[in-house]
């Protein structure tokens, strides 16, 4: 289902405008990854899904699976929920587990809330530790929704270097979040 709904987006979304991609190369060509990317509304799940070349396992909040229609779809598309306010072990060893076997995870670690500036959670750099997967941070540039991209007719995704995280401190996981957030920051300089 996720090689089909992603052909519909694909043909959907560039009927409405033009997806730009800015550093591709820096993705792994081979093994697992995390993919974090800023987050403000639905078109950039879909886009950054068209800008990775292996399908992405989602993380979602589990208020999105309430309704069981919704959450049997979204399962169908590689979405799988998590808990934000009560995370459990199984958050993390469900992303650990697909990182492992070579899977790409995506994490949007600010939630929607990265338009206000709020601070990145641990999770991503949490499970990067866990699985030794290197963490590729992602800025997404544009329209909000096929209205918005109609009218400005350009979404961007930007790249940024792999991080590599090995600590065993809480510590340096919180120094290793700040330094996510300013790689993730700095890609905004390559707008344009």
């Amino acid at each position: 289902m996720y090689n089909f709904t992603l052909s519909v987006a694909k043909l959907v979304v560039r009927s409405f405008g033009k997806v730009e991609m800015k550093n591709e190369h820096l993705l792994p060509k081979d093994g697992g990854y995390i993919v974090t990317c800023t987050h403000r509304g639905w078109l950039e799940i879909v886009i950054l899904g068209m800008c990775v070349p292996k399908p992405i396992h989602f993380m979602a909040k589990k208020e999105l699976f309430e309704n069981k229609l919704i959450g049997r779809f979204l399962r169908s598309i590689n979405a799988f929920p998590v808990d934000r306010e009560n995370p459990s072990p199984s958050s993390i060893k469900q992303p650990v587990k697909l990182l492992r076997s070579g899977e790409v995870v995506g994490i949007f670690p600010s939630g929607t809330r990265a338009s206000e500036g709020a601070p990145l959670k641990r999770g991503a750099v949490t499970i990067g530790n866990l699985s030794k997967a290197p963490i590729i941070p992602a800025l997404y540039v544009g329209p909000r929704t096929l209205k918005e991209l109609r009218k400005m007719k350009k979404a961007t995704i930007i790249f940024g270097e792999p991080i590599y995280i090995k600590t065993t401190s809480k510590e340096e996981l919180a120094t290793y979040t700040e330094l996510l957030n300013e790689k993730t920051n700095l890609l905004e300089t390559q707008i344009g």
